[in-house]
């Protein structure tokens, strides 16, 4: 009888042990974008013009994901607070954003705090690692050396945004370059109680 149980509690579950849903996996979050933002692509492919945060914050020690720029025009990448103004464009202009814009520039609290030694192109791959101290990008799985200090929140949530035909498609899993030692895709937290 014990092992009709056991059977019983594969296909049916057991009242004992406790059911966890399955939660979506990291994309750009339809919930917050900005009004004239548009996502397809299952949550990975950023147009219009408008920025996205993910679908879920950056919770674990050291983070990664990757950006790839399909088409050209206005763009950033970085991280940012689930409370920025997801319609004023460019962002990094005050403390709930730091990002790396089209011109090459990275930007937070409204002063840049870094060039890009080379432009971003077209099909280019940028890498962003995220420790909770301070963000780094990457070009074509090539470290930039352009570290610069986070935000200080409590949740910091990954964010892309596009304006004037730019085109950017995200990799939260299934990355181009492989990730600095360390590092590794965006961990979903979920609750055990």
């Amino acid at each position: 009888m014990e092992c009709l149980g056991c059977i019983r509690a594969f296909f049916i579950g057991d009242p004992q042990i406790p059911q966890y849903t399955r939660l979506p996996p990291v994309h750009l979050d339809t919930q917050f974008m900005g009004e004239n933002a548009v996502i397809v692509k299952n949550g990975h492919r950023l147009c219009g013009s408008g920025a996205s945060l993910a679908n879920h914050p950056i919770a674990q020690n050291k983070a990664y994901f990757e950006v790839k720029l399909q088409q050209g025009g206005m763009w950033g990448v970085g991280i940012a607070t689930r409370d920025v103004d997801l319609n004023n464009l460019p962002l990094g202009t005050d403390f709930r954003s730091v990002v790396l814009r089209d011109d090459g520039c990275v930007v937070g609290a409204g002063s840049i705090r870094h060039r890009l030694p080379q432009q971003v192109q077209e099909g280019d791959v940028l890498g962003v690692a995220y420790d909770h101290l301070e963000l780094r990008f990457f070009l074509n799985g090539v470290d930039l050396h352009v570290a610069s200090p986070g935000i200080k929140a409590e949740e910091v949530y990954p964010i892309v945004y596009v304006d004037g035909g730019a085109v950017m498609e995200t990799a939260f899993s299934s990355f181009y370059h492989q990730p600095p030692p360390g590092y590794q895709r965006i961990l979903i937290e979920q609750s055990l109680l």
